[in-house]
């Protein structure tokens, strides 16, 4: 599927008054709009956490319970980094210096995902053409998994919103294992090309799986035995890999989000900014506790209008989006609880499997 291009919109000037008015609020604030000291010291406790238990569990072999509880915080403490460090950096908006995003981005690597993979699948693809069938990849779990009504429905789709939530626990094992690997050979993300790899780039992604099955499967094996480990690693991937897939999927695959069509002369029918709000909600956004935890993740559509700006900043900025929304009677999509997203997204997931 070639990728579509964006409507042109004549006469509309929503973007760029968005962007001179989110500009002049870091102008009027004195503020960079990268990370600041709370996002540094969030990743240094977050890493410092997780390197700690890792140790805790390989050399001091804690009694099984307490061995499991920690496994089970190392899949939260994953998910954290991912949300708070890695994701912050991938987009240059942990840090002013780009060789601190560069060191953040790669905590994608030492968590065994590909950094390299992660900035095509995501920064380009899904952050261009989000919620397009057959180029975003975020949406495409084809066969068992039915997003859109574009997507050809199955018998099974029927009861997809009841057995999701276990396969939604496979998505981190899957990603180390099988989705970089694939999108590595191929060189692709599902139908799009990815941008020709370096000889660095290539260096870098075997150094990285190499690197991660050595610290997390070849030395607690060798240490610990391969019972004890494959119980502890699957712990603390399925973890890891439910809560990502809930974060990923409330944000985009809801009751109120749109999976726009291509037109026959390939167009989508609005402009960019447009089409993030059309296919983009935020949920729990008056909960610090969840907008910690998932690295303001929960501020999704700040995030994808202006993914260059670090998290910490998106409560302040989406007063002044959302009011500009309205002043151009453009719909801005929030569940202000999680919960409310949930049922949304499990409703979604409903219709899909019954329409």
């Amino acid at each position: 599927m070639a990728t579509p291009k964006f409507a042109n919109l004549q006469g509309s000037n929503f973007h760029q008054e968005l962007k001179r008015r989110v500009n002049n609020y870091f102008v009027e604030n004195n503020k960079a709009s990268t990370g600041n000291f709370s996002l540094y010291f969030k990743a240094i406790l977050l890493w410092a956490c997780y390197i700690s238990i890792y140790i805790h569990l390989v050399f001091y072999t804690p009694s099984t319970w307490f061995a499991i509880a920690e496994c089970i915080m190392m899949g939260v403490l994953t998910a954290a980094i991912g949300f708070n460090v890695m994701h912050d950096g991938g987009h240059g908006s942990f840090s002013p210096s780009k060789f601190w995003n560069k060191i953040a981005s790669f905590s994608a690597n030492a968590l065994g995902a590909s950094a390299i993979m992660w900035n095509n699948k995501h920064n380009i693809i899904h952050h261009t053409y989000t919620n397009i069938d057959g180029i975003d990849d975020d949406i495409e779990i084809k066969p068992l998994l039915r997003m859109c009504t574009t997507q050809k429905k199955y018998a099974i789709h029927r009861y997809q919103h009841y057995y999701v939530w276990f396969l939604y626990t496979l998505l981190l094992i899957v990603w180390l294992f099988v989705s970089d690997y694939t999108k590595y050979f191929k060189q692709k993300v599902g139908d799009v090309a990815l941008k020709k790899m370096s000889a660095y780039d290539h260096f870098a992604f075997w150094a990285a799986k190499l690197g991660y099955a050595f610290m997390m499967i070849v030395l607690p094996i060798y240490l610990l035995g391969f019972v004890p480990w494959l119980i502890g690693f699957m712990v603390m991937v399925l973890f890891a890999g439910f809560i990502l897939s809930v974060v990923f999927q409330l944000a985009h695959t809801v009751e109120e989000t749109a999976f726009p069509v291509p037109a026959d002369t390939n167009k989508i029918e609005n402009e960019w900014a447009i089409h993030q709000l059309n296919t983009t909600a935020n949920f729990a956004t008056r909960n610090k506790v969840i907008s910690w935890f998932v690295g303001g993740l929960n501020f999704q559509i700040e995030h994808h209008l202006f993914p260059k700006i670090s998290h910490v900043h998106y409560p302040a900025i989406s007063k002044i989006i959302k009011k500009t929304c309205e002043e151009f009677n453009i719909k801005y999509i929030e569940y202000r609880r999680m919960r409310h997203a949930i049922v949304s997204h499990t409703l979604h997931l409903k219709n899909m499997g019954r329409a």
